[in-house]
Formats: C-alpha cells, sequence, structure tokens
C-alpha cells in the first residue's frame, strides 16, 4: 500500500527590490563657469564685473518641462544658461482661444533676464526647460545694489540688452520680408554659429537640439511647409533630419544658400 506524501506549498522567493537609476552628478560651478566664460559678452567684460558676477551666482538645475518663470512673474535676477536649453514663448487669447507661440530657444552661452533688471517690470514671457538645463542665477537686489555703488559698470548690462534688441530687429526684419524657404535656412545658420554668442566666432555646432515642430512654431510656419523645406535640404546634402534634431552636413552650402535663397532650382 502506497503512502501519500504531504505536499509542499512552493516556497516564495523574496521580490527583488528595483533598481534605481543613479541620476547623473549635478555639473560643478567651475565647469559651467567654463562655458559661460567662453562667450562673447562676458569674455568682454571687466574683471571687477566678472569676479562680482562669479561670486553671486547660483546654481540651479531644471528638469526637461520645469518652469524658470512665467509671464507676469516678478524679476528675480539674470541666468546664463550653461547647459541645455530654454523655450522662450508668449500666449495670446483670442476669443475663447489662447494660442501660445514659440519665439526662440536660449542656449548656452546665453544669458536672459536682463529687461526686468533696467526697469523692475514682471517678466515679459515665459521660460521653461527644453531640456534638462544648468543655469548660472544671479540675484536680482544684490547685483543692483552692487552697480549702483559701482555705476561704471551699468553700460556693460545695458551692452547684454542692445546686443538681443539688435537680434530682434534682425529676427523681424526676415521674417517680414524673406520667403519661408530663406527664413528658415537663416535661423538654421544662426543656431549653427550659437546665435553668434561665442567669443570664437569659427565655433559651431553640427548638431542643432531643434525638433521640426518646435521650428516650424518659432517661424510661424506650418509642420508641412517646414518638413518640404527640410527634406528639400537634406536631399541637397547640406542638412540630416533626426528624431528631434537635427544635422548640419554642410554648414558653407547652407549659409551660402542662406544669403541667396536658393535650394537647387528653388529661388526666393
Amino acid at each position: 500500500m502506497s503512502v501519500m506524501q504531504p505536499t509542499q506549498a512552493p516556497i516564495q522567493q523574496p521580490a527583488l527590490a528595483p533598481t534605481r537609476r543613479r541620476s547623473p552628478p549635478a555639473p560643478s560651478a567651475h565647469d559651467l563657469w567654463a562655458i559661460v566664460q567662453a562667450g562673447r559678452w562676458f569674455r568682454s567684460l571687466p574683471a571687477e564685473l566678472a569676479q562680482e558676477l562669479q561670486r553671486a551666482a547660483r546654481t540651479r538645475m531644471l528638469a526637461p518641462g520645469e518652469w524658470l518663470f512665467r509671464r507676469g512673474d516678478a524679476p528675480c535676477g539674470i541666468y546664463a544658461v550653461a547647459r541645455g536649453s530654454l523655450n522662450i514663448s508668449g500666449t495670446a487669447s483670442l476669443q475663447e482661444q489662447t494660442r501660445t507661440a514659440l519665439l526662440t530657444l536660449v542656449e548656452p552661452p546665453m544669458w536672459l533676464g536682463e529687461i526686468a533688471l533696467f526697469d523692475g517690470e514682471p517678466r515679459t514671457h515665459d521660460a521653461y526647460a527644453n531640456t534638462a538645463c544648468a543655469l548660472l542665477h544671479v540675484p536680482i537686489a544684490p547685483l543692483r545694489e552692487w552697480l549702483n555703488t559701482h555705476p561704471e559698470h551699468w553700460r556693460h548690462m545695458a551692452l547684454l540688452l542692445t546686443d538681443k534688441l539688435r537680434t530682434s530687429l534682425t529676427a523681424l526684419e526676415e521674417q517680414t520680408v524673406l520667403p519661408a524657404h530663406q527664413r528658415l535656412m537663416c535661423r538654421l545658420v544662426q543656431m549653427a554659429h550659437g546665435h553668434e554668442q561665442w567669443a570664437d566666432r569659427q565655433r559651431t555646432h553640427r548638431e542643432l537640439a531643434v525638433s521640426q515642430e518646435q521650428l516650424a512654431r518659432m517661424l510661424g510656419l506650418s509642420r508641412q511647409t517646414t518638413n518640404q523645406i527640410l527634406q528639400e535640404l537634406q536631399q541637397a546634402g547640406w542638412l540630416q533630419v533626426r528624431r528631434g534634431r537635427l544635422e548640419v552636413m554642410d554648414l558653407g552650402a547652407l549659409k551660402t544658400a542662406a544669403a541667396t535663397g536658393r535650394i537647387g532650382n528653388t529661388t526666393s
């Protein structure tokens, strides 16, 4: 007669704890300043002003999509972008609809926030992280106090503002008088040259961290028109369209086309 063995419940294995991804270490202030110091505006500053900005600055990190400030916020200081990029946008209401316009991307080694340093008025536009960002923030109150006791340096802050004004007027002119494909090429050339903000004017970017949708919104074009122009540039061998970015293959040819308005047989 066979004897039945008692059944044993399966042994439960302890659940493994989920593996946590380690966040990359925050960049050091020294590394961030090395990028900002390569900028044309900062490189031109007197040593006394440059040292004060470095002394007063604090590092601020933003995750993608995180707000830096919104239109109407009280001024809080000026910022240098050392890594990543910021979206600068504005909104307008038409009847029951609200439309948002992407005005520009702010990338290293650019500064922003200087308008409110002069007039003390609320922020004029929205600023939020397009990618993960590392910023250097100089608070407004101590900076104003220092500038008021060293008034000879206000002129250098004004030059930061007038440089933005020149860029804005150029963009307004291009938006008004140039056809769509030439405006797009001009914007790509500007981005490849870092908006001429590097002290080394020969420094260029091969990869542009901008999507087709962002480019269309900045230039006020439809996605279809933007895609068509980008495909023409790609067929010409000057550009490669990647997912979420663009790669410049022949900047010289792109600059010539931006100046003449010609892509192959296409003219302005």
